[in-house]
């Protein structure tokens, strides 16, 4: 496979290429609001180092969400100029993706911390998803854990909770997902709940 995978949900920033069998990676675990700015700056660097050609790219992927709502817009419109500039598919990878799979072999919940009780969570079994991404509030949580395994890509306060790689989540998940590729126009954001901004309005 030949493709660039940009994420941008967190306040992380992850940019793979892999090119002619070999994989260029670049991860920055606190990127902050920077990402509109450092992105293109990161993908420009892989590309030189790796010598990718964007023309040649069997696809472009992105992480849709669940995540920060700025941060996925600004992935989600890179990958879609990317593929309407040189007429590729894309494909979607959730955030959900990029943790649960690390341990694809388990029963997995993966969760991310959407702040004040609230989470963000997806159900895996053996790779397939079982419970929906959703948003829930610590008591609904506490009902659906039972004989799964947590993970994350950080700590989840009162919760044992694995952390894993999200880079080379990534990874994996593209490596599994790569069949499900679609045109552009299918490529939209996860957003699991509204913004802070919608719902005090």
């Amino acid at each position: 496979m030949n493709y660039l995978a940009i994420d941008t949900s967190g306040a992380h920033l992850t940019v793979i290429i892999e090119w002619q069998n070999k994989i260029y990676k670049y991860y920055e675990k606190d990127c902050g609001v920077k990402h509109s700015v450092s992105l293109m700056r990161e993908v420009e660097r892989l590309k030189e180092a790796s010598g990718f050609d964007f023309s040649k790219a069997d696809f472009f992927a992105c992480v849709v969400g669940a995540g920060s709502f700025t941060g996925i817009r600004i992935g989600v419109s890179t990958i879609k100029a990317l593929c309407f500039a040189y007429n590729k598919p894309c494909l979607a990878i959730t955030s959900f993706d990029t943790i649960a799979y690390n341990k694809k072999e388990s029963s997995n919940l993966a969760i991310i911390d959407a702040g004040h009780n609230g989470y963000y969570v997806a159900g895996y079994n053996k790779g397939k998803v079982d419970i929906e991404p959703s948003y829930l509030m610590k008591e609904q949580l506490d009902q659906i854990i039972k004989g799964r395994k947590l993970l994350s890509f950080e700590k989840i306060e009162n919760y044992e909770t694995e952390i894993v790689d999200i880079a080379d989540g990534l990874q994996k998940a593209i490596k599994n997902k790569s069949e499900e590729t679609t045109d552009v126009k299918n490529l939209t954001p996860l957003y699991i709940r509204k913004s802070q901004a919608e719902e005090n309005r």
